[in-house]
């Protein structure tokens, strides 16, 4: 780890320091409002599957905008850019509570999500510029456990809020987001400015032989949405979960996470990325093939923990593109997989809300076929990618393909 410190800085102030904090702040914000939302919306703004649906749509929609990250860092640093963004979800989850209508909760939810999506964007792009190639994974899990970790705390905190103290919805946002925003403040005043190893890219970049990361990209996207969207809100409308009870299962969902996510990263470094992703997308077809067909709240309950699981494996998608990709490329790479990813993002939610009317089941079958695709184009990842043997049908040379804007 000695290539992420600063030799001028106290150890405490290492750039992994300031990504270890950044893997703590985010859940503390961004859990606390997944946890309550579906009790909330349904509870004080008599919400419906449409309903939830326009919103998470509209949620996305700084997603699918995270290109104009690039554009953003002709101006601020993407250190600076993390740190703004993260302080910004904050105030967006401190403030939910204070606006228990439809279009007052479709305006927080955009506000916090461009500060969730924005944030997400540039920790990527500075945790594969600040990690070698070797230890890249391990060390992404480890901060996925530090997130973990953080998340058991907030679930924790979040049930003896609701059930002991009776705490309303309002003061337990206003807690989540001030404490997120406190820490963003912290991370602006405590920590130096790390320099980037490489100058990156300040143009948006596609290059042809990028094209798996791309699809796969996509795919993870629309498959992650459908059960984002509707999986926690299957359990709160059909198996009638209170706030408490959803926050319990996002806190067992936790426990799991935090003692798998390490040793993910070290199985993705042993048997490689297109192994890992075979396994996580055959165990999520019949994730969701069992949640269309489910009858009973502890069994939806267990495939939700399931699932979570699965999708620690997804990191070895961003290992796989450090593998292929120029050093150059990260910080726009970023922005542009997160838009990519969020195409259908922005369509499905609204979409599927219709579709989620007429049949529950049918919304889980159509994130089956998406891990089904995404299992047929992992297919393509060879053995040990690299520059040049991007895929087992590489489709060109290293800048082939490149188009700047």
């Amino acid at each position: 780890m000695n290539k992420m410190n600063s030799s001028a800085s106290p150890q405490w102030r290492s750039a992994m320091m300031l990504l270890v904090l950044m893997s703590i702040a985010m859940p503390i914000a961004f859990n606390a409002w997944s946890a309550l939302l579906n009790n909330f919306v349904v509870e004080r703004a008599a919400f419906t599957g449409v309903e939830i649906g326009i919103l998470q749509s509209l949620r996305e929609v700084p997603g699918f905008l995270a290109f104009t990250t690039v554009f953003v860092l002709l101006i601020l640093r993407e250190q600076t850019f993390a740190v703004f963004s993260l302080a910004l979800l904050g105030v967006g989850v401190a403030a939910t509570g204070f606006f228990p209508t439809e279009y007052g909760l479709y305006f927080t939810t955009v506000l916090m999500s461009i500060g969730f999506h924005y944030f997400e964007a540039t920790k990527q792009s500075l945790s594969l510029q600040w990690l070698s190639k070797e230890e890249a994974p391990a060390v992404l899990g480890k901060l996925i456990a530090v997130g973990s970790i953080t998340s058991l705390v907030v679930y924790s905190a979040m049930w003896v809020l609701l059930e002991v103290f009776a705490l309303d919805y309002i003061w337990n946002f206003l807690l989540a987001g001030g404490v997120c925003t406190a820490l963003a403040l912290v991370m602006w005043l405590g920590f130096p400015h790390f320099p980037a190893k490489t100058t990156q890219h300040k143009s948006l970049v596609l290059r042809k032989r990028y094209w798996l990361y791309y699809v796969l990209t996509f795919l993870s996207g629309a498959r992650r949405q459908i059960f984002v969207v509707f999986a926690a809100f299957l359990m709160v409308e059909k198996f009638g979960y209170s706030a408490s009870q959803v926050t319990l299962l996002f806190l067992v969902n936790y426990v799991f996470n935090w003692f798998f996510a390490e040793r993910i990263g070290r199985l993705i470094s042993r048997v490689g990325e297109r192994m890992a992703l075979t396994f996580e997308y055959i165990g999520l077809i019949f994730v969701f093939v069992a949640y269309g067909l489910v009858e009973n709240a502890t069994l939806a309950a267990a495939l939700y923990v399931l699932d979570h699981m699965f999708f620690a494996m997804a990191i070895a998608i961003s290992t796989y593109f450090q593998k292929i990709a120029d050093p150059k490329d990260m910080a726009s790479s970023a922005g542009v997989s997160f838009t990519i990813s969020h195409i259908a993002a922005i369509v499905i939610p609204a979409a599927l809300g219709l579709v989620w009317i007429w049949s529950h089941a049918l919304v889980f079958y159509c994130g089956a076929a998406f891990a089904l695709m995404s299992l047929v184009a992992t297919q393509f990842i060879p053995r040990d990618p690299r520059p040049g043997n991007e895929t087992t049908r590489s489709l060109g040379k290293e800048d082939s393909g490149a188009v700047a804007v």
